[in-house]
């Protein structure tokens, strides 16, 4: 049986690694993206028609979506610099949009065999990992987009056994979205980076499931 991927956020960098590699291993790859499809991960009702507009089952959905700047607005640096604008922009894009595709796609995954969603969160939203504070915004829509796919996770065990749900943290990739806050750290190209992001997938069962992984698979904190 061919191997289907459905993946969200297509056109940006790491989107368009894990479509190339995915495409050079073989699997059947449908991509989604605003500037392709006009796709709008924070409108329900552009979501549902998009994934209405696909066919058949997937073995792997991964959203690639995500923002760290939106609207101008900077990550903060202290609570003085919170605007309720910012946060609302920062949920809409990093939570809300994974969770509106999760809704309308987890179905998607085969009930019988194994499945995947996966979607890229950050380091930034571990609780238990933050030990420099600042960013408030950001850092508060990646945690809770970690709590979706960890509830969602034991939902969907209900009635996709072995469907497997993660969080990922992909690394410092260079893209357009890292440039000006990489910083020191150590950055990887786009490609390595879904090399290293599919690595992870391909060695998870559903006893992972609901977890929040690393690129080198390692668990990170909540």
């Amino acid at each position: 049986m061919t191997h289907r991927s459905l993946i969200i956020g297509a056109s940006g960098g790491i989107g368009q690694a894990i479509t190339a590699k995915l495409k050079q291993n073989g699997s059947e790859v449908t991509t989604l993206s605003r500037s392709a499809d006009g796709l709008d991960v924070t409108d329900e009702a552009s979501v549902k028609a998009a994934l209405e507009g696909t066919e058949g089952e997937f073995q792997l959905i991964f959203v690639a979506t995500g923002a760290l700047e939106i609207g101008g607005a900077e990550p903060e640096k202290a609570l003085k610099d919170i605007t309720a604008q910012a946060m609302a922009d920062q949920f809409a894009v990093n939570c809300i949009g994974p969770s509106l595709v999760m809704k309308h796609a987890l179905s998607r995954l085969p009930r019988k065999g194994p499945g995947c969603f996966a979607a890229l969160s950050a380091r930034v939203g571990s609780i238990g990992d933050n030990g420099i504070g600042g960013w408030y915004s950001y850092r508060t829509a990646k945690a809770a987009l970690n709590q979706m796919i960890h509830t969602a996770a034991i939902e969907l065990k209900r009635t996709h056994r072995e469907a497997v749900c993660v969080a990922l943290h992909p690394g410092t990739v260079e893209t357009p979205f890292t440039a000006k806050y990489a910083g020191r750290h150590k950055t990887v190209k786009p490609e390595e980076a879904a090399h290293n992001l599919l690595s992870v997938l391909e060695g998870l069962g559903p006893e992972d499931s609901g977890q929040f992984f690393d690129w080198q698979g390692e668990s990170v904190a909540w």
